[in-house]
């Protein structure tokens, strides 16, 4: 069904811009449940595992190979990487540019995250790491490689909504590597990333990203 989403998009005339059929415009729900779900899930098991820190501990703890709470944490870590797969599609056919590659690789990214899971050996713990870093850094740049489309488009507003999120998300996501504070740094960079892919998400299942021009008419 994904693949199939993934041909769906075509220019509306010649000024390249793109307006996403119905079936494809309904995939950017999966921007909307995905990241939902995966806040969710962090936000609950967090709270329940004993000696676990939201400002400390990194999210991927909470599905490290022998926690308690490794199934519902890895079940959200899915639901994400389905969803921004789906959203990724939707873009495709929403707006032009590079902003549904990212989004792609970072669902794809974030499955190898749930499929190896830290703490059950130095090679699965690399793995892991290298795919956390690959959807960190493609979360953050599908916000930040929308702006340009978007402004473009005459939606400055969204543009830079855009820019605003991508540049938290990516300042906070460098920061986990630099303090104590991981999991809080984690936590805002992540969650900058994500209510942007829900607020475009939503966008596009209203059918709001038409040109400005449009609106005016």
């Amino acid at each position: 069904m994904i693949d199939r989403l993934a041909d769906i998009g075509f220019p509306d005339d010649d000024s390249g811009s793109l307006v996403a059929p119905n079936i494809a415009r309904r995939a950017a729900i999966g921007g909307v449940i995905g990241p939902i779900g995966f806040v969710t899930a962090w936000l609950s098991t967090g709270f329940v595992k004993a000696r676990y820190s939201l400002l400390y501990d990194p999210i991927s703890d909470l599905a490290g190979a022998h926690a308690s709470t490794r199934p519902a944490m890895t079940a959200g870590f899915v639901v994400l990487a389905v969803g921004m797969c789906f959203y990724a599609r939707a873009l495709h056919s929403a707006l032009a540019g590079l902003a549904w590659i990212t989004a792609a690789i970072t669902g794809l990214a974030t499955l190898g995250v749930a499929a190896f899971p830290l703490h059950h050996s130095s090679t699965v713990d690399s793995v892991h790491g290298t795919f956390a870093g690959i959807g960190y850094v493609t979360l953050a740049a599908t916000a930040l490689v929308s702006a340009a489309p978007l402004y473009r488009r005459g939606l400055h507003e969204w543009a830079r909504t855009a820019a605003i999120a991508g540049v938290v998300s990516a300042i906070a996501l460098a920061l986990t590597l630099t303090g104590s504070l991981h999991g809080l740094f984690q936590r805002i960079g992540l969650t900058a990333g994500d209510v942007w892919v829900v607020a475009s998400g939503v966008a596009i299942l209203r059918g709001s990203w038409t040109r400005a021009e449009e609106l005016r008419t």
